[in-house]
């Protein structure tokens, strides 16, 4: 019997929202920098519940001094009008021995005991025993004594006429206590005077101004979303016109130059509105024109680029045909055959450079990609121009400490970049020698070349890949340049997704760092090579390139990093 066979199915699992806690301090700093509404919410929210605070505390504070201060005020009432009425009752009756006396002082308990609303009280004879004068009474034996203090009771018996009231923790049960006020003041029996005490509670107060404060609390909390809800609805109306308008500036720097944003009201957002629109129409206008010039441009150049080729090639070959023969010229005509010669190959050459420039500006240049080791390459360019080296009598060095594993790359163009960088490095090296390095890391590949001429100042550095351009035009070619030959290595640099960047400083020589990607992603951080030298560059002796040095080419495959592979490499 076949067992049944159940498909077991896992589900992921959802984290709840509140454990992801730690990640909340970075999602609002984050959301703190990007977003103006929630900035300003936060801060609309932060400075109203501070000023609801204070203002809550500030008036729960002035309500319980006025709460106690009329609460005081009318034990104070309450107890004059008590000892008031008990003095009346002591003077208005007959007193003789000492049971009538005592039948006095019961009168007077009864009336402070109905005429006042005190919790307790107590009356203590002053001064020594006299003969006939009642006894002392308290309705709290043993609590009045605890409740006061020897200060108060000396004040009572020196101020007669005045009273005397402070602040006591009156008991409430086994335990508890509430706040009260004792007032002290005399009684006059006749033979004898008392210290009158009189105990009231304010266990209404506390429960007056909790709920005072609740109300309070609960009017300063809906205050602050009130407030909240109201700058939330103001600054989305403010910042939702601004929200599109920078969605809609990027959809135009991003090429979408049909894009506009929608106008309603004549309010001053209205109006903003209207003159992006209008400023988008004028851009894009521009743009177009710029366009179609530049398409007229490319194609101008194209066409008589292509239109060249057919004469040129026949000029060429007349001019090969007269250089040739130049030895049975006459030796002005022979210079004359030699120049024309040498002008024609570079008019191709500029003319080769010109369709090559005009294919970059279309946007028809395609790469021929296929594994190649930068450093064999580079051994290969350096070898092919050994012989200009030598015209120029400079030593050309080859320190390779990687990449010679192969990467994918457009030979062809690469090669082309090589050359020319090397051969600027010639003309202008000054016939000092020069350094060609390749390096690599896990993300790219590197070559640098790097004369010690003259150099160029920085202002000249900002325009040595411009068209045409040269640092100084009185200056002789030597090796028939077009003056586009920078512009196009640029070009096949950022064709590759890498970088082609320069350093130079008057006197100290040039550095050119060609740096290619090994995925088609682009570059991911700095070049294995560093395109500043530094302030601290070894000089030539340190580097010993005052005399000639024998690199060996036999490297194997593998890419090797370190410094302890700088010496491997070639000779030129």
């Amino acid at each position: 019997m076949t067992a049944p066979i159940t498909a077991v199915t896992s589900t992921p699992t959802v984290v709840p929202w509140w454990r992801l806690w730690r990640s909340w301090p970075g999602s609002i700093a984050a959301l703190w920098r990007r977003s103006l509404r929630f900035r300003t919410i936060l801060v609309t929210i932060g400075l109203t519940a501070f000023a609801v605070v204070i203002a809550c505390v500030w008036m729960a504070l002035a309500i319980q001094n006025d709460l106690f201060a009329s609460r005081k005020d009318q034990v104070l009432i309450d107890a004059e009008q008590a000892r008031a009425a008990a003095q009346r009752t002591l003077d208005n009756a007959v007193q003789s021995d000492a049971v009538q006396m005592q039948s006095v002082m019961t009168l007077a308990y009864t009336s402070l005991r109905d005429q006042s609303t005190a919790n307790m009280f107590a009356a203590y004879r002053i001064g020594p025993p006299v003969p006939n004068a009642p006894q002392d009474f308290s309705t709290a034996e043993g609590t009045m004594e605890e409740l006061l203090t020897p200060a108060m009771r000396v004040l009572v018996r020196e101020n007669p006429d005045q009273q005397i009231w402070q602040s006591v923790a009156l008991p409430d049960g086994a335990e508890s206590t509430v706040p009260g006020i004792l007032v002290g003041q005399q009684l006059d029996v006749g033979i004898a005077s008392y210290e009158l005490y009189l105990a009231y509670d304010l266990a209404n107060a506390p429960q007056t101004l909790t709920f005072v404060q609740q109300t309070l609390w609960v009017v300063g909390i809906g205050l602050v979303l009130l407030i909240s809800g109201i700058a939330w609805f103001v600054l989305r109306s403010v910042t939702t016109p601004i929200s599109e308008a920078a969605d809609t500036s990027a959809q135009l720097a991003a090429g979408r130059l049909d894009v506009r944003l929608e106008v309603h009201g004549e309010d001053e957002l209205a109006t903003l509105g209207r003159s992006f629109n209008a400023m988008a129409d004028s851009i894009e206008s521009q743009i177009k024109e710029l366009a179609d010039l530049s398409l007229v441009q490319q194609r101008f150049v194209s066409d008589v680029s292509h239109e060249l080729r057919t004469p040129l090639t026949t000029i060429r070959l007349a001019a090969d045909m007269i250089n040739d023969q130049r030895d049975e010229f006459d030796p002005a005509t022979a210079r004359a055959a030699e120049l024309l010669n040498a002008q024609v190959q570079r008019f191709e050459t500029l003319l080769t450079d010109l369709l090559e420039i005009s294919r970059y500006d279309a946007g028809s240049v395609q790469l021929e990609l296929e594994p190649t080791s930068l450093a064999h390459l580079a051994e290969d360019v350096i070898g092919s121009m050994e012989q200009l080296a030598e015209q120029h009598g400079t030593d050309v060095r080859l320190v390779a400490p990687g990449g010679y594993s192969p990467v994918d790359m457009d030979p062809r163009r690469v090669r082309r970049v090589v050359r020319n960088l090397l051969g600027n490095a010639i003309e202008h090296g000054e016939g000092r020698p020069i350094v060609v390095t390749v390096d690599s890391d896990q993300q790219a590949v590197a070559i640098g070349v790097r004369d010690y001429g003259l150099g160029m100042s920085a202002d000249e550095v900002e325009h040595v890949f411009d068209r045409f351009w040269r640092a100084d035009p009185s200056r002789k070619r030597t090796i028939g340049g077009t003056g586009l030959g920078l512009s196009i290595a640029l070009g096949d640099a950022k064709l590759h997704g890498g970088e082609l960047a320069v350093w130079s400083a008057p006197g100290r020589g040039t550095n050119f760092v060609l740096t290619l990607p090994r995925q088609s992603a682009g570059l991911g951080g700095a070049s294995p090579i560093a395109v500043d030298p530094g302030d601290d560059a070894p000089a030539l002796e340190d580097l010993g390139l005052t005399e000639p040095i024998t690199l060996p080419r036999d490297v194997p495959g593998a890419d090797r990093t370190g410094s302890d592979a700088a010496s491997r490499g070639g000779s030129a």
